[in-house]
């Protein structure tokens, strides 16, 4: 490895200097997989977290009960009785867990295998290959790093990142990396499509028209955080990823076999252990607050692991990719003298300016534009 370990990880307790080892870190350009490239079997302190922060938030048998909703769309346009059913459980989901896993979707798993490898195959790249895509800037539409809040999180996560914008105004296509462009493209038209039936069916569960999310703009553009989490050597001293809710409309996710995330479900940590075929939806803080709550942004995460590494590709619906001056806040059909609105209304470009002002594990966005910050 061309770059020095000894600049990332002090010999000594009284050697540490933080702000100093964050940036010996981001300077290699190199990411988490630099640093197993090098050998590393110790981690470095900057990605130490708190043991609390790692155990689960209640340890009991009741955990064993619960279980992210699993629904099936396969006779969605076929049977009204099946269409009514699916959107009844999609509300239940959105309602009381924020999460679900949807399985006979249309994308077929040759196309999500395709997908992992791909990405895989970025990430497995030499750093000087991956190099010239590394940046912190959130201009650019196709961009590498490791933790996009490296600078402000209370510590690193085992995390590398490809990030790239795929709508609604995508770069050129030679933009995108070799090793995954022509599979991105195409996973992208597939999730267009995917996330215009589940916008609809969202709309529907919360007793709009199927076209209403959709025509308030809600998909109008999609990103991909292509993530790979190393085999982690000591994964009890650190996280993958920090807990967050997305500050998104709506995420669907694609996860290899490896596991590791988590969902918080009263209180408890919950797996969400791969399935095969299947995609993972949830639902982000921005659909949270137009729906005035109904449908509910969820704190997960993924933990560390010895087994690696694993990918995941992460689809942001959101508008930010584009300039707007639109304001989003509750619907006005949702709204009543029973329920009044809950949040001001905002811009997405302030809204996610605060979220990445803030980082991962400090305090949510969303609870800035509550008002009344008291009621949660």
């Amino acid at each position: 490895m061309d770059f020095d370990l000894q600049k990332v990880i002090p010999t000594q307790e009284h050697d540490y200097d933080r702000a100093k080892e964050l940036k010996a870190f981001d300077d290699t350009k190199a990411g988490v997989k630099g640093l197993v490239d090098g050998g590393v079997v110790t981690l470095p302190r900057i990605f130490f977290i708190l043991p609390e922060d790692i155990r689960s938030t209640k340890l009991d048998d009741h955990v064993d009960s619960f279980q992210v909703p699993v629904i099936d769309l396969r006779d969605i346009n076929l049977d009204p009785a099946a269409h009514t059913e699916i959107i009844d459980k999609i509300r239940y989901a959105s309602e009381k867990w924020g999460f679900f896993q949807v399985i006979n979707h249309g994308i077929t798993q040759d196309v999500m295998n395709k997908v992992i490898a791909g990405v895989h195959r970025f990430h497995e790249q030499p750093k000087e290959v991956k190099m010239k895509f590394y940046s912190r800037e959130y201009e650019k539409k196709v961009r590498f790093n490791s933790n996009f809040d490296l600078y402000k999180s209370k510590a690193a996560n085992w995390r590398d990142t490809l990030f790239c914008v795929m709508a609604p105004n995508p770069p050129p296509p030679q933009e995108y990396p070799v090793a995954c462009r022509e599979i991105l493209i195409e996973y992208s038209e597939h999730v267009q499509s995917l996330g215009q039936i589940l916008f609809g069916l969202l709309s529907e569960a919360l007793g709009l028209n199927p076209s209403h999310l959709t025509d308030m703009g809600c998909m109008e553009g999609h990103g991909f955080f292509c993530h790979y989490y190393p085999a982690c050597p000591e994964p009890d001293r650190t996280i993958g990823h920090a807990k967050h809710c997305d500050p998104d409309f709506l995420t669907i996710l694609l996860q290899d076999q490896i596991g590791g995330l988590q969902v918080l479900h009263e209180d408890h940590w919950i797996d969400i252990p791969p399935l095969e075929g299947a995609l993972i939806v949830n639902i982000g803080d921005l659909l949270q607050l137009i729906s005035n709550d109904k449908f509910r942004s969820v704190e997960h995460r993924v933990s560390a692991k010895r087994a690696g590494p694993r990918i995941s590709v992460a689809c942001f619906f959101t508008t930010h990719f584009q300039p707007s001056n639109k304001f989003y806040g509750p619907i006005k059909e949702l709204l009543s003298a029973d329920s009044p609105p809950l949040y001001k209304e905002t811009l997405i470009k302030d809204y996610l300016d605060s979220f990445c002002s803030l980082g991962l594990d400090n305090d949510s966005a969303l609870a800035f534009l509550r008002i009344n910050p008291f009621i949660l």
